[in-house]
């Protein structure tokens, strides 16, 4: 019986404690590209909020329809909170504002939450590759499968293959201990 009476209190503490911080892998510089309204959009938009941001193309066959899938399952997870969601492509010469509005549109995505962008392809690749590091905008249309979280404060959080099983979950999961850390 005392050693039930121990262990009630330990298991109560245990699950009090607090999660460690998530680790920090550099910040995001801003940047300015075009979203799917054919609007100037800065990064500043961004400032304050927790976001989630990959890479895609509007044509693509393998990966990007699965990509999308899982960004419209964490949109439909934390609507209504401080989340945004960013959708890169790498295929600027293709994916013009009125082809990622379509896009947009075909799968779902709420317009204040979900933001599609194109530009000049030097901005996308110093984005891709040099802040993100997770690949390059050189025409290839070679893409990573992973998304990325950025904190309030523009710091990159984390990183998440969305070809694991748990990816999505873990994900959510990051973003609300985020939520939950802000003043």
């Amino acid at each position: 019986m005392k050693r039930v009476v121990f262990l009630i209190p330990m298991i109560f503490l245990a699950g009090c404690r607090s999660q460690p911080p998530l680790p920090s892998y550099g910040a995001v510089s801003g940047f300015q590209l075009t979203d799917q309204r054919n609007r100037p959009f800065e990064s500043s938009v961004l400032n304050g909020h927790v976001w989630v941001a990959d890479f895609i193309y509007t044509t693509c066959g393998a990966i990007c329809p699965r990509l999308t899938s899982q960004m419209r399952q964490v949109q439909d997870a934390l609507s209504g909170s401080n989340v945004r969601l960013v959708s890169f492509t790498v295929d600027p010469a293709h994916d013009t504002p009125q082809q990622l509005s379509q896009y947009a549109r075909t799968h779902g995505a709420k317009e204040e939450m979900w933001y599609f962008l194109t530009g000049p392809a030097e901005t996308l690749q110093h984005l891709d590759r040099d802040t993100f590091h997770l690949g390059n905008v050189d025409g290839s249309l070679q893409h990573s499968s992973r998304f990325v979280l950025v904190d309030p404060r523009a710091q990159i959080r984390g990183y998440y293959d969305t070809s694991e099983a748990d990816a999505i979950s873990r994900l959510i999961g990051d973003i609300k201990m985020l939520l939950n850390r802000e003043p």
